[in-house]
């Protein structure tokens, strides 16, 4: 029989490596709360028309990269290859649009059907920010503020690079998109493979190529300035002193775009060379079109996506994620002598645990005393608490030292709770750089 496995592309995320994504899950829900985000959690599937119509026809997403089949109905479903056409499908549905202002984030797995690589899943994760009914560069540099207190918060400034560029209004776009096909037809030949049919598609994502000759074709390109009206560039301009004045570095790569259609005016990356060619932890922009693109009254809307396994990759990298991980509060295993013993042993973990809630409260319950304590090392205990015959005669519990010098004494629960108080008041918490 051959063995059962996971999907190619698919990963299991294991006991060992779930402790660090819910530590940046939880950092990042916490600055959101900051800013006045609210959470809205949407369905794995939807119509395949929503991504068609939302992300783009000629992108790479749908036209090679979506998970779409037919149910038995036959309706065209797709397993959500992004998570903003969702949120504006479930706005319009809902009504959360109209004359108000919407902040929203959301989290989950994503699907595209592409060849798998380190940093890039079949099935990945994805936290989306996006803030509706603003029409004003503050929005736009606000969520780039957002991004880089999360860096602060998880210890990875250093090592992200900011990139902006503007797109500028659909009518410029649309005046520099013509520009640049009539500057790419004559060296059609040249170009890659994937420029080519781009060229016809979605020219604009030609200028994102990492092929060097047509990066050498493209030195010479019209840019989107040259068709900038004076409204897109003071809104562009506008954000750079917003960014400015905050200290925020940033670099104007004029070839930014991203690669979904929606996007107009402003677009930015957070980049690292940590991670070789995989190196964009985040992106985002606006997108002012797609509420009225997907149906629902013209809103203005800006927003972001950070990908949670190149930002954990990078916190790998970087050798962060040890610091991050290190114990907040301490920890103690149970050891038992005897089965005898467990009646008692568990009446003195449960109050432990009423007591004090925030210490992480083990136990092995099976094995030699020699394997239990083994295993309490193992999970990075601070204390011991050892019950056997004597201790439940007596009430008492013998602790073993297993962070200090592995001394050992028997004490009564109330001295355990004390010593238990001393030790939370006293433990080092983890490390926290300030935002500002």
């Amino acid at each position: 029989m051959k063995a059962l496995k996971a999907v190619r592309g698919m990963h299991d995320i294991q006991p060992n490596d779930t402790e660090l994504w819910r530590f940046v899950e939880r950092e990042i829900k916490a600055v959101l709360q900051q800013y006045g985000y609210q959470e809205m959690r949407l369905p794995l599937l939807e119509m395949t028309a929503l991504f068609q119509r939302g992300v783009g026809e000629n992108t790479d997403i749908v036209e090679k990269e979506m998970y779409s089949f037919l149910d038995r109905n036959g309706e065209s479903l797709t397993l959500r290859p992004e998570l903003t056409a969702s949120i504006v499908r479930a706005g319009i549905e809902h009504g959360l649009f109209y004359n108000q202002i919407q902040k929203i984030w959301s989290m989950g797995a994503l699907f595209r059907y592409e060849r798998p690589q380190k940093g890039r899943s079949r099935q990945f994760h994805q936290c989306s920010v996006e803030c509706f009914g603003v029409q004003s560069p503050a929005s736009d540099a606000e969520l780039m503020m957002i991004c880089a207190r999360i860096w602060s918060r998880l210890h990875v400034s250093e090592y992200l690079k900011l990139e902006i560029n503007t797109l500028g209004s659909q009518i410029e776009r649309q005046a520099y998109r013509m520009s640049l096909v009539d500057y790419l037809t004559p060296y059609t030949n040249d170009l890659d493979e994937d420029s080519q049919r781009r060229l016809i598609s979605n020219p604009l994502r030609i200028l994102d190529s990492k092929i060097p000759l047509t990066q050498d074709i493209l030195s010479q390109a019209p840019t989107m300035q040259d068709y900038l009206g004076s409204e897109s560039t003071a809104f562009f301009e506008q954000i750079c002193i917003l960014l400015d004045q905050r200290q925020i570095k940033y670099h104007i790569n004029p070839q930014l775009v991203r690669g979904l259609d929606y996007y107009s005016h402003t677009v930015f990356e957070w980049k690292t060379e940590q991670l070789g060619s995989q190196g964009t932890v985040c992106g985002g922009g606006r997108y002012d079109g797609l509420v009225e693109q997907l149906g629902g009254k013209a809103t203005s809307a800006t927003g972001f996506a950070i990908g949670f396994e190149r930002l954990l990759l990078l916190l790998e990298a970087t050798l962060v994620k040890d610091r991050l991980l290190k114990k907040e509060e301490i920890s103690v295993t149970l050891v038992i002598s005897s089965p005898e013993s467990i009646p008692y042993s568990m009446d003195l973990l449960e109050s432990i645990r009423n007591h004090f809630p925030k210490i992480e409260v083990l136990s092995a319950w099976s094995g030699s005393l020699k394997s239990q304590i083994k295993r309490a090392y193992a999970m990075g205990s601070q204390l011991a608490l050892m019950i056997g015959d004597q201790e439940v005669s007596g009430k008492t519990i013998t602790i073993r030292f297993l962070k200090e010098d592995n001394k050992t004494e028997t004490i009564t629960k109330q001295a355990l709770f004390e010593l238990l108080q001393n030790q939370t008041v006293n433990h080092n918490n983890i490390e926290s750089l300030s935002a500002d």
